[in-house]
């Protein structure tokens, strides 16, 4: 059943703090649990947020194309036996949140932080999607000029910036402005 004022889709943000030492391990429980959660309906991908500058913690986004196939997703007994090997690599519980649509990029650090204003969203958003349009069509425009205006040209466009978007600048622009986009009160 179709309700009209679902999103598009449903993004579970699943946040980890590891125990010391225990990024090898963690690492390869990520590579068994990503390929099995892409088995299930309505799977549309995930993206994993490592630590940086010493940090221990992991967020990982993956998104599906409904609540449901979500659930079905949580109450696997795949999900299940792979969260049971989880203790022994975290320091705290595993934290998941549901995000509609693209605002997992706005999740707060703590459950009790607030998220930052629509406004800010917006602009940084906007503040990534607006170069990422027009320089990569420019680039690929140089690189290769049979590819403008054709069908091909648009796909190879289209993917260029959303992998720069998921990649590169959303994981970056949000880490560089988290003290504007949720200030500490």
């Amino acid at each position: 059943m179709d309700y009209p004022h679902q999103p598009e889709h449903v993004t579970l943000v699943i946040t980890h703090r590891l125990q010391p030492g225990k990024q090898p391990d963690y690492e390869r429980w990520l590579e068994k649990i990503m390929p099995q959660a892409a088995l299930f309906t309505g799977h549309l991908g995930v993206n994993v947020l490592r630590p940086v500058h010493g940090e221990m913690t992991y967020t990982i986004l993956i998104r599906f194309d409904s609540l449901d196939n979500l659930y079905h997703w949580i109450h696997s007994s795949e999900r299940k036996a792979r969260v049971a090997e989880l203790p022994e690599m975290l320091m705290t519980p595993e934290h998941i949140e549901m995000r509609p649509g693209a605002a997992f990029w706005f999740t707060p650090a703590t459950p009790a932080s607030p998220a930052p204003a629509r406004w800010k969203q917006f602009l940084v958003t906007l503040a990534v999607i607006f170069p990422s349009t027009n320089l990569v069509p420019w680039f690929w425009g140089h690189v290769l000029p049979a590819s403008q205006g054709t069908l091909w040209g648009h796909f190879l466009n289209d993917a260029c910036v959303v992998a720069l978007v998921v990649y590169l600048w959303m994981p970056a622009i949000t880490r560089l402005l988290k003290n504007w986009l949720t200030p500490r009160g």
